[in-house]
């Protein structure tokens, strides 16, 4: 779901939230621990604002006192959610997907949000209040936005078969079609295909979804996650389902034979990342001027233009200057739906499913994997 991170660099963030979470920074200095997906804020790569050590600096320059982030990164919501449940971490602000928000306030791990500390809240567009995760906004301040699209290579993939689901089941293209490495994702492209409610609970509806699966794999190159950036880009596969903000990075990195082009099929999945509190936080204030300062101009374009996803926040998508640098080509693609995007998302957005329905879809997607 967010951009890929190598090994590597997962190692080493380990390492160094091994050694940082919950460390102090001697009697004069707060601490802040932010624990955030990978690659997923502006960092002072490729000339962008380094938006930690900018809010180090803007901190001391508001409020005269010296503050250390400690900044680490997981690489999925059930990673973050194990840490923090297990209570042997502590980190003050985390930013998880909408459905993990709605399980972990049922969960009692969120804090209610003090608005009086947040006044750049006000800048979200309204679309993005009340959404089914977080009813009352209480929990959650939207930060990233996205919709699942196809991307193809327009070099190989014919003009006319283009547009809809059917693109990933299209002998024609046999062996050069990437799906989904996971269940929910996986059964969501057949279920939206199908016209099925992705978030039934009926097992007649997940077996028929299985047995269109099972109809695609002789047509698949491969099952994948963060395989899809090098094997898109490379022109090794033509056709794969996936983010719209990481068909940008790339169509960035597309070798020169490769034309990739995207669109939205419908229906399809709609999704919100957010800014949240944990419980075991342990600077609620500073956390909520964190969240404040990451909803102001400087860093929210920034972290917009960084990571390629669209932005709730309407400082960043009026801002003629972001508009300019992501060009009109990115803006249609990232923002289609803004006015209308609550009422699509609730209708097609993935939900908490039951845990026996999760048992039924693990079980059949065992049975699609081996077909």
């Amino acid at each position: 779901m967010k951009k890929k991170l190598t090994a590597l660099v997962l190692a080493f963030v380990l390492l160094l939230a091994l050694l940082l979470t919950g460390c102090g920074a001697g009697p004069d200095k707060l601490v802040l621990n932010v624990y955030n997906w990978g690659e997923y804020i502006s960092d002072g790569s490729e000339d962008s604002l380094d938006t930690i050590m900018d809010f180090e600096e803007w901190y001391e320059e508001n409020y005269g006192a010296e503050v250390t982030v400690n900044y680490s990164t997981y690489a999925s919501n059930e990673d973050m959610y194990n840490k923090i449940s297990s209570g042997a971490v502590s980190y003050d602000v985390i930013i998880p997907s909408d459905y993990m928000i709605a399980r972990m306030a049922n969960e009692g791990l969120l804090q209610p949000l003090n608005y009086d500390n947040i006044p750049n809240a006000e800048y979200i567009n309204e679309s993005f209040h009340g959404l089914y995760y977080d009813p009352e906004d209480k929990y959650s301040i939207p930060y990233t936005y996205g919709v699942v699209g196809i991307i193809y290579d327009a070099n190989v993939v014919d003009a006319q078969d283009v547009g809809s689901w059917d693109l990933m089941w299209n002998e024609k293209y046999a062996g050069s079609i990437l799906q989904y490495n996971n269940s929910r994702d996986a059964f969501g492209t057949a279920m939206y295909k199908l016209g099925i409610d992705v978030n039934t609970n009926n097992p007649d509806d997940w077996q028929r979804a299985a047995d269109e699966l099972i109809t695609q794999r002789p047509l698949l190159k491969s099952l994948v996650m963060d395989e899809i950036y090098n094997m898109m880009e490379s022109g090794e596969a033509a056709i794969g389902s996936y983010y719209a903000g990481d068909y940008f990075t790339m169509q960035n990195e597309q070798a020169d034979h490769v034309d990739l082009r995207f669109y939205y099929p419908e229906p399809t999945n709609f999704f919100v990342d957010a800014m949240c509190i944990p419980t075991c936080a342990q600077n609620k204030e500073l956390a909520e001027i964190f969240i404040n300062y990451m909803l102001s101009e400087d860093p929210a374009i920034a972290n917009a233009e960084y990571i390629s996803y669209a932005s709730p926040n309407r400082i960043v998508y009026e801002n003629e200057g972001y508009i300019e640098d992501m060009g009109e080509e990115a803006m249609e693609i990232l923002y289609p739906n803004l006015d209308n995007f609550s009422e699509l998302y609730n209708k097609y957005a993935y939900r908490n499913l039951p845990a026996e329905t999760l048992d039924h879809l693990n079980s059949l997607w065992e049975t699609v994997k081996i077909n």
